[in-house]
């Protein structure tokens, strides 16, 4: 059994953090591997998967390994599916996953705990044709679904009933299995990943990809998770990207509640104080298989207890109180409810 310790609020500010360009170099060449076995050391913990955790996994290891330099652990991205299926294999110890789970996935086995939320935002190009109008008006649902899945709307002019402007749209998504495509398919609608690659233009494989693409097309649109669309030093949308708003009321207007968009901080608020919706906001998650124990199982209470502090100041969202106490009880006792 682990040792209870009391549940902190402070918030500790972190200076340098990972930017999106770096974070891309270690994913694409695999600095820190799964690759093996789990359990090849004592002290040794591997964790895959969702790149929407990935930067803040990053920042619980590094102050995780400042107390404990005897656990060793090992950190790779390559999507919230491959968290999954590396933890029903048993190759990691670990799994970050960024979207619900699955009553087949429990089937096999799957324990979570969840520990942060975060959000998918909308991106579009900086020089994009009708960039002030959109920042000005924002996007409905709607007018997502007509862009992302049927295609009913052709052209940026189209968008903003500018016929003087005919810049096709081209639209980009996810080609791995991954949270972000399911959590923004959700939020258009009853859709799935399948459903928004079916429609795309080009489908890339990881955030990181996805956000560059986006950076480097003026007619283009997509998704990103929150931490892959702003600067951590900044807190300002990268060069060359920018946050598509929502416009919530669809009066065809960004209403002053409505415009959140122009720094991280603001933004992180809105999804905390639940006016940015839930989805495309969601819980991130941890799994394993059947429970965490031995050195994972005291990384994860570290991550409920003292590792929350870390959360609020690199773009994250703490759970409720009481939700954390539930995952606190969830993994000592290493089972969930049965959801029916």
């Amino acid at each position: 059994m682990i040792e209870m310790k009391k549940y902190t609020k402070e918030k500790q500010t972190r200076n340098e953090i990972m930017k999106i360009g770096a974070v891309l170099i270690i994913v694409m060449l695999g600095v820190v591997s799964t690759c093996g076995c789990i359990g090849e050391q004592k002290n040794t913990i591997k964790v895959s998967g969702a790149f929407a955790l990935y930067p803040m996994m990053g920042i619980w290891t590094e102050e995780y390994g400042k107390i404990h330099p005897e656990v060793k652990i090992d950190v790779s991205a390559g999507g919230a599916g491959k968290g999954m299926s590396d933890a029903i294999q048993g190759i990691v110890d670990i799994g970050m996953v960024s979207r619900d789970i699955y009553q087949s996935e429990i089937d096999q086995g799957i324990f979570w705990v969840s520990v942060a939320k975060d959000a998918v935002l909308a991106t579009i190009n900086t020089d994009n044709p009708v960039a002030n109008t959109i920042l000005t008006r924002g996007i409905t649902k709607q007018q997502f679904v007509d862009i992302f899945i049927t295609r009913n709307i052709k052209t940026w002019g189209e968008l903003v009933d500018n016929p003087a402007v005919t810049d096709k749209i081209r639209v980009y998504t996810r080609s791995d299995a991954c949270g972000a495509a399911k959590t923004w398919a959700k939020y258009l609608g009853e859709y799935t990943q399948d459903d928004l690659t079916n429609a795309a233009d080009s489908a890339i494989n990881g955030d990181p990809n996805l956000a560059a693409t986006v950076q480097g097309d003026k007619r283009g649109i997509g998704y990103n998770n929150i931490n892959f669309v702003y600067d951590p030093e900044t807190k300002k949308p990268f060069n060359g990207i920018k946050p598509v708003p929502i416009d919530l009321d669809e009066n065809g207007i960004l209403d002053e509640n409505e415009n959140f968009y122009d720094n991280r901080t603001n933004i992180v608020n809105a999804i905390a104080s639940n006016v940015y919706p839930s989805p495309p906001a969601r819980a991130l998650h941890l799994v394993t298989k059947n429970s965490f124990t031995g050195v994972a199982k005291e990384f994860v209470y570290w991550i409920l207890t003292d590792g929350q502090q870390y959360v609020p100041d690199n773009g994250y969202i703490q759970l409720s109180e009481d939700m954390i106490g539930e995952q606190m009880e969830y993994l000592e006792q290493g089972e969930r409810p049965e959801t029916t």
